[in-house]
């Protein structure tokens, strides 16, 4: 299987829609954007959108404009991170994007505000959960070419593994903000740069035979899995909703260290080797241990902190089961169908 990355552009990203290409185009200039026109595109993408989760032009222009703030991206001036017009539109989208998820996300009850009830609760949130289960599909069936589109899908995140959540670190205080920085420093390999999750999963990649430039596959992955990236930088970037990243994040540990076992033993049975099974390996463990430390300490922490708190940080939780479900749920129904799960790019 070939998997062909997009022609580079200044940005390796092609624009899906007239918001995604007026919002590029700002996003590359050297002046300032026109208010008067990016918004315009902006509320007739809206109104032309029936479900913004799915929708490509939405979604790859809040990975842009994201993108912009992470630096992950050659080609986009740093000078427009703050322009006001982009800024503008950033914050129609999401606005748009949060209500969606807000209506859509099946919110559990309310423990009371203690560390021991919040993470009792968020341990009963994800047991229960019944989405699909991709790590079980790739350990007993999934292809060789499955296995690369798996890798592509999450290239999006795993090359920037950790970054949306470090946004809250200088939101939080105390006891959550020790808990946090501990299951970052995790993350970022703990001093050691050939331990960095991210510079493992690259590895990954190369090892897989595919390229492990951040980017490289935006173009053929879908909305739906931009959306699973451009939620936790919304919640991550926006301190209004620190309660949100703090919950997404409790959830992504809890639900990764089985999954992760899972991926390694489907790698391995495909005949790839611990160049490529390392990353997963290396969760297997590690993220037993984040799981305690994000439910107990960091999400209850904070919801002892700031009972307020306590609300969004169960959406935040929810919001992760059910978009990272809907990603797991894209890829297999396409898989069923003998399909391709990306967008672009895949021969045979």
């Amino acid at each position: 299987m070939t998997i062909t990355a997009p022609a580079l552009a200044g940005t390796a990203v092609r624009p899906r829609g007239p918001l995604g290409e007026a919002v590029l185009d700002a996003l590359t200039a050297t002046e300032a954007a026109d208010q008067e026109t990016l918004t315009r595109e902006a509320e007739a993408a809206l109104h032309s959108c029936s479900d913004i989760t799915t929708d490509e032009d939405v979604q790859l222009t809040l990975f842009l404009l994201y993108a912009s703030a992470y630096g992950t991206l050659d080609g986009l001036d740093a000078g427009r991170e703050w322009d006001p017009a982009l800024i503008a539109v950033r914050l129609m989208l999401e606005n748009a994007f949060e209500r969606t998820l807000r209506a859509r996300v099946a919110m559990p009850d309310l423990p009371e505000p203690t560390a021991d009830a919040v993470a009792r609760a968020l341990f009963a949130l994800v047991a229960a959960d019944d989405g699909p289960s991709l790590s079980r599909h790739l350990a007993r069936r999934a292809t060789n070419e499955q296995a690369h589109e798996f890798l592509v899908q999450r290239s999006i995140y795993t090359l920037r593994e950790a970054d949306p959540h470090s946004w809250a670190i200088p939101r939080l205080s105390g006891s959550p903000k020790a808990a946090l920085v501990e299951i970052q420093s995790d993350e970022y390999g703990g001093g050691r740069p050939d331990r960095v999750h991210a510079e493992l999963f690259a590895k990954a990649l190369r090892g897989a035979g595919l390229d492990d430039t951040y980017g490289a596959y935006v173009d053929d992955v879908p909305a739906i899995t931009l959306a699973s990236h451009n939620m936790m930088s919304m919640f991550g970037l926006n301190r209004r909703l620190i309660g949100a990243i703090v919950g997404h994040l409790a959830a992504f540990e809890m639900t990764s260290s089985i999954p992760n076992r899972l991926y390694a033993d489907g790698l391995r049975r495909l005949g790839f080797g611990d160049d490529v099974t390392d990353y997963f390996d290396e969760h297997v463990e590690a993220d037993a241990v984040h799981e305690q430390i994000a439910a107990r300490d960091l999400a209850g922490g904070l919801a002892a902190q700031h009972p307020h708190l306590l609300p969004d940080i169960m959406f935040g939780a929810a919001a992760c089961l059910a978009i990272d479900g809907a990603v797991a749920g894209h890829m297999l129904d396409a898989w069923e169908r003998q399909s391709s799960s990306l967008r672009t790019g895949v021969t045979a």
